[in-house]
């Protein structure tokens, strides 16, 4: 599909390497020349350093000739993301804000220093919208990043210039964060396959408060084409690290789960979460791809979860709860001299705002009966989970939108006549960062011919090999691989 690196897996790339059979250097400069070409049409990247990405692989392909122990990753080019994601001396726009434009903190994220420990080699970071505040990927410094599948609609977010550049093959890992789907949603709309795994799996550094992360549960994790490349990731990124409070001890081979037979297990099945309106389409699309378990050996039984409140009020509590480390976040800012919300007030969609005010006028009591929500969620969950090994539902309600003009683009304002709130309300995704559950989007087919869609696999609390076994037999079963020739034959002239 145009050149001879760009959809090969991961896992493949590091065996060619690792047998000599290509250089690092061929791949990364073979793969920065495609990035070269087609992002301009697909705003996927808003970082690349060629000249640094080329150092690491010559640097990358000597190791290989001297006989020392190679990473898992080595030589493997990658991306990391333009929000709460670092790498020493480049830009850290925080999704596009224009007053950040410059701005460079000397300092690794866990996924860019343990993905550079596994030898892999970063070559830029992509496209986020402000502050990750949303589903969608669009912002005012770089503006939207577009589907692969079709350069009118939106990749998704927060993640969307990650999945967006995995799909259209110009590299085969790229790095998102997920405090509400922002993994999983992107990789629906773009046919990828997202991983969001179990709190404390992977560290999270976040200064100064090293307990910020945890109210909704944010994670790093791996955007891929194949299960299994997924799974090489989170064996180098996974693991304890005592900068994270939250960090487990616990260490798997979760690229051996992917051969996991999953005969047995017994899977619920949600079409719509209890209360989420669902476009009819993408809820018979996952309705046929849940049944490929049964064929599989697994037990596959609709649930109710019993949530009584509505999908409207549960997207104002994730926002809500979003809100405290937003305001310390731009306090912060204005204590180091820059006044974010004084006189660069309009680097910011107006939707965040609102909801910045909404939660400077919140009381502790506010945030506690908030946190009993969740609780609330937790415990309905948790039970499902006692009972089955797995939950599945869709992904997303609603199949990717059009970009907008002006660096606001926004989901949906109602799905099959129901209101929901544009930033997150279509997403059936954000209850799990209220639990801390792993959760996958795996592609389940596409819409019409063109347009992808997720159905998303949720396992027990720390149980990731579970969903690495269910999400790597899908693939086997129903394999999607096909579907990255509609973004190969894309145009890629500037729009």
């Amino acid at each position: 599909m145009s050149n001879e690196f760009s959809y090969l897996p991961a896992t493949e790339l590091a065996s060619l390497i690792r047998r000599r059979a290509i250089s690092p250097v061929e791949v990364v400069v073979s793969l920065l020349d495609r990035i070269e070409a087609r992002n301009p049409s697909l705003n996927a990247f808003v970082h690349l350093d060629r000249q640094g990405a080329i150092e690491a692989a010559r640097s990358a392909e000597a190791k290989v000739g001297s006989g020392d122990a190679l990473g898992p990753l080595h030589g493997i080019p990658i991306a990391i993301k333009d929000l709460f994601d670092f790498k020493p001396g480049w830009p850290a726009t925080f999704g596009g804000v224009r007053a950040l434009a410059n701005f460079k903190p000397p300092i690794y994220c866990a996924f860019a220093e343990r993905a550079e420990r596994a030898g892999a080699i970063i070559v830029g970071k992509t496209n986020s919208p402000t502050l990750g505040f949303r589903g969608t990927c669009d912002n005012f410094l770089f503006g939207p990043t577009r589907n692969p599948f079709d350069l009118s609609k939106n990749s998704g977010g927060s993640s969307g210039g990650s999945a967006a550049a995995v799909a259209d093959g110009l590299l085969p890992i790229a790095e998102g964060t997920d405090g509400g789907g922002s993994i999983r949603i992107p990789a629906s709309w773009c046919g990828v396959f997202g991983y969001k795994a179990s709190f404390g799996r992977i560290p999270f550094f976040v200064r100064p408060n090293a307990f910020g992360h945890d109210t909704p549960f944010l994670v790093e994790g791996p955007l891929t084409r194949t299960v299994e490349d997924a799974a090489l990731a989170l064996n180098a990124l996974h693991g304890y690290d005592s900068r994270d409070p939250y960090s487990i001890d616990d260490r798997q081979d979760f690229l051996a789960a992917t051969t996991r037979s999953i005969r047995g297990m017994k899977i619920a099945y949600s079409a719509d979460l209890d209360v989420f309106p669902v476009d009819p389409r993408i809820a018979d699309a996952v309705e046929r791809a849940v049944r490929t378990f049964e064929s599989a050996g697994a037990t596959v039984v609709p649930v109710k979860l019993g949530i009584k409140r509505s999908q409207r009020e549960l997207s104002d509590l994730w926002c809500r709860l979003f809100m405290p480390i937003n305001l310390r976040f731009m306090a912060d800012m204005k204590a180091n001299g820059v006044d974010l919300l004084g006189r660069h007030r309009d680097d910011f969609p107006t939707e965040y705002l609102q909801w910045l005010e909404i939660g400077r006028k919140m009381s502790a009591d506010d945030l506690y009966r908030d946190q009993e929500i969740r609780a609330e969620i937790y415990d309905l969950l948790r039970v499902v989970h006692d009972e089955y090994d797995l939950l599945v539902t869709p992904t997303l309600g609603c199949l990717p939108v059009d970009n907008a003009t002006n660096g606001n683009t926004v989901g949906p304002s109602e799905i099959n006549g129901e209101t929901v709130d544009t930033l997150i309300g279509w997403c059936l995704t954000y209850l799990f960062n209220f639990t801390g559950h792993p959760a996958a989007s795996v592609p389940a087919g596409l819409i019409e011919g063109r347009w992808p869609v997720g159905m998303q696999i949720v396992g027990r609390r720390w149980n990731d090999a579970d969903v690495f076994a269910a999400s790597a037999c899908f693939q086997r079963m129903m394999p999607w691989e096909s579907t990255y020739r509609l973004c190969a034959k894309r145009p890629i002239g500037l729009t």
